[in-house]
């Protein structure tokens, strides 16, 4: 015999959702909690269809509570016409047609079943939580609807959620609305506190009492440890008060959970995480007290494994969180954060598929035979960059190959109930002789496990085996069982622990760090890293980093869990991700340029060693850049080549000849090191005039013989000697000889087709200078009787003629 229900504003809303659904095929139901939508609305489908019904919830806590007030509403015991079926749970036998199951659970069961036969409807419940699970879940639902089983019913429904975009995106199909009852709610904020969250929470209660608050306390906390921590500090004070404390959370035994929502003889402190926000209503809350943040479900953006990470949930949030204290009466709500805050936070949280990695996600699109994430239309589109991300990774677990097409092994990693890595952590184990280890590490993995306190005293060659050896909670224990169950792993036992370190490697190949020295570590993926002070890696060169964080205050990733790697697994496992490279190396102590072999893995240097001739391309473009920083002085030899370069520059100025520049020097050096591998080989060239010739080699005959016409570098005097010219930057060109050099001349010589006079630098035997002039012939006409009488009487034994020019 069934129960009376008691009525739910969601009631008088049956009848229109079932004549539109029938006529539409989808539907969209907009009600806030309270309304009765997740309890009423499934069954009343069920009662219309021969099928089954599925119901999505973002929950675990929520999919089985609803399951247990569904079925004792309908006088039934839960697996019999109603069940649940969550991560590591089913409960439901052979009459079960309405399911309760989280949105993961879908999704393995469309790829064991695509075509989803015998359900005929399937309702998405408190969508507007957007997880990256549900929108996966409804892409492939309209997919299929549109395609398959176009009989297929889709109900998304909503507490806070805008319906118009879903509507559109289920082919413009109607959208129905609840207002849900709601008492009148008394909200105060509380300003910021340096007080710890359970001080805040106690601070509150005590308010609540001295108001007199007589009903149930419901209040949000992010996790399990902060429920710990707040049952700690209002034990006194419930106590005064005749209160019972009991927590809600996932991790919660079925019995205990019912004990937080179930009525109770006397007022509860119920002390939950956000799984209260959307769960069956709690009846008899009369106050809400709300810390505002909440555990979220993200991946480490290091092992890209799921976490859950404490953040400021939205505003929708805080509301839907506020209206628990409305459902009976008039409700209390204390927010511990200031108005102002609130005001500051985004309006919706932003849909998961946008911020999460999603190598999962991509792994079950191509089980499902969708090589391409575009190949789905979507409510809001995956991002482009974490897509090529997560099937870069997916190809180096193996699960797909290089053309996009899912291997044996992805096949089987995407039936697993883990992330990919874990997946392959398990299918390698299993490949090696160890896979029931495998499992266990991949629940430990999959649970958060960390290390124990002062767990660095022995070294050890992973910090996974140490967890493997160490207690575990109950989850894992659960976990492991279930892993175990989903692999069925081969007979046969344990082959050592070296099997479950090349498992480890395997599902983590993008994560090989080399030790540098000590603690400090140089990562495949770039970057520098630190081993944890409390790992047990502390000899091995070569290890896996498992997982890390990022730590700003030092601008580092801290490597929390390690696993040790032999050099020769990955050639055997990853021979595609080696390189060899063969370069010039500078010899510092020897000056010379050396060949260098460098064996790479993604970066990092596994094998090194010099010998041989290298490239000499490569090497005399070494050579010239280690000479250029040791200065041109060294290997430019005499200063001919810099005479050579005033010439041009000279000429330059009265020609169509290029100006040297300022790195014609360089260039030359560069070209004198060709062929060359050592300082001794360069200044050997240097010596026999091999800068000087560099220099030369720059320009063409004819531009040497227009240099030579231009500016020569000697020129000839009347009797038979050739005197250097001299080229100065600024200055005009100039000779020195002595002065008997000169007789016969006379005009001043010119350069520059005759557009530069030489300067004479006149100079007496004794090599000292007499007279400097442009103008020879004033010289002989004017000076030179004077100067002849002084040099006469002082050199007496050689000639000075009377007239210069005989």
């Amino acid at each position: 015999m069934r129960p009376t229900l008691q009525p739910l504003p969601i009631d008088a809303l049956v009848p229109d959702i079932l004549e539109r659904l029938n006529a539409a095929g989808s539907l969209v139901i907009e009600a806030p909690p309270g309304a009765g939508k997740t309890t009423r609305v499934p069954p009343a489908l069920l009662s219309q269809c021969g099928g089954h019904v599925l119901v999505l919830e973002p929950r675990r806590l929520a999919a089985r509570l609803a399951a247990r007030r569904v079925a004792a509403e309908r006088g039934e015991s839960l697996g019999g016409t109603v069940g649940y079926h969550v991560r590591f749970e089913q409960v439901g036998g052979p009459d079960t047609r309405l399911h309760y199951l989280t949105e993961g659970v879908l999704t393995r069961r469309l790829l064991g079943d695509p075509l989803l036969r015998g359900v005929d409807t399937v309702v998405l419940d408190e969508f507007h939580e957007r997880h990256l699970e549900g929108d996966l879940a409804l892409a492939l639902l309209r997919r299929l609807q549109r395609a398959k089983r176009p009989e297929l019913k889709l109900v998304v429904m909503s507490a806070t959620l805008e319906g118009l975009d879903v509507a559109r995106f289920l082919g413009d199909c109607p959208v129905l609305r609840s207002e849900g009852r709601l008492y009148p709610l008394s909200v105060s904020y509380t300003p910021h506190s340096a007080e710890a969250l359970e001080e805040q929470v106690a601070g509150a209660l005590r308010k609540l009492l001295v108001e007199g608050a007589d009903g149930d306390v419901l209040v949000f906390l992010p996790g399990a440890a902060e429920i710990r921590r707040a049952a700690r500090a209002c034990e006194a004070l419930a106590a005064r008060a005749g209160m019972v404390i009991l927590p809600l959370h996932g991790d919660l035994t079925a019995e205990e959970q019912d004990r937080a929502v179930a009525p109770a003889p006397q007022p509860k402190l119920i002390l939950s995480t956000n799984v209260a926000e959307s769960s069956v209503t709690i009846e008899g809350v009369t106050a809400v007290i709300d810390s505002g943040v909440a555990r979220r479900a993200g991946n480490s953006p290091w092992s890209g494994l799921p976490v859950l990470t404490v953040s400021r949930v939205s505003k929708a949030s805080v509301r839907q969180r506020a209206g628990r204290a409305g459902r009976t009466r008039p409700g209390r709500v204390i927010r511990l954060f200031p108005e102002e805050d609130f005001l500051r936070r985004p309006d919706h949280d932003p849909p998961e598929i946008t911020r999460r990695e999603l190598s999962q996600m991509c792994l079950e699109l191509h089980a499902a035979g969708l090589h391409r994430a575009h190949e789905l239309d979507w409510l809001d589109a995956p991002p482009p960059e974490s897509l090529h991300a997560a099937e870069e990774l997916l190809e180096r677990l193996g699960a797909i190959d290089a053309g996009g097409r899912l291997t044996g092994d992805g096949r089987r990693m995407a039936m697993l109930p883990v992330p990919p890595r874990l997946g392959r952590l398990m299918l390698e184990a299993d490949r090696l002789g160890s896979g029931r280890e495998g499992c266990e590490l991949a629940a430990l993995l999959s649970s958060g496990e960390r290390l124990p306190a002062g767990s660095a005293g022995v070294p050890g060659r992973s910090d996974l085996l140490l967890l493997h050896d160490s207690a575990w909670s109950s989850q894992t224990h659960r976990v492991a069982a279930q892993l175990r169950r989903s692999l069925r792993p081969r007979r046969g036992g344990p082959s050592g622990d070296e099997a479950l370190l090349m498992a480890v490697l395997a599902a983590f190949p993008d994560r090989v760090a080399k030790r540098r020295k000590g603690c400090e570590l140089a990562l495949a993926a770039g970057g520098p890293a630190l081993l944890a002070d409390n790992s047990v890696v502390r000899d091995d060169e070569w290890l896996v980093a498992v997982d890390a964080e990022w730590r700003p205050e030092s601008g580092t990733a801290v490597v929390r869990l390690a696993s040790a790697v032999e050099p020769e697994w990955l050639m055997e496992m990853f021979p595609g991700r080696f390189t060899e490279k063969r370069s010039a190396d500078w010899n510092r102590r020897a000056e010379r340029v050396e060949n260098r072999y460098v064996l790479l893995f993604d970066g990092l240097t596994v094998e090194e060693r010099s010998g041989g001739s290298p490239d000499p391309l490569e090497a005399s473009a070494l050579l010239a850049e280690r000479a250029l920083e040791q200065g041109i002085q060294r290997f430019a030899g005499k200063g001919d080549w810099e005479e050579f370069l005033a010439r041009l520059t000279f000429a330059a100025a009265h020609s169509d000849l290029p100006e040297p520049g300022p790195g014609g020097a360089e260039a030359a050096l560069a070209q004198m090191c060709t062929g060359l591998r050592s300082f001794a080989e360069l200044e050997q060239a240097a010596s026999q005039g091999g800068f000087l010739n560099a220099l030369r080699a720059k320009l063409t005959r004819q531009q040497l013989r227009l240099l030579d016409e231009i500016a020569p570098a000697m020129l000839r005097l009347p009797r038979g000697r050739r005197c250097r010219v001299h080229y100065e930057p600024g200055k005009p060109p100039w000779i020195a000889s002595r002065l008997q050099d000169f007789f016969g001349m006379r005009e001043t010589p010119r350069l520059a087709r005759g557009e530069v006079e030489v300067v004479l630098h006149l100079l007496a035997p004794n090599q000292r200078p007499v007279q400097t002039t442009t103008d020879l012939a004033g010289f002989w006409e004017r000076l030179y009787p004077q100067v002849r009488r002084e040099l006469r009487r002082r050199y007496p034994k050689h000639a000075w003629p009377e007239d210069p020019l005989a």
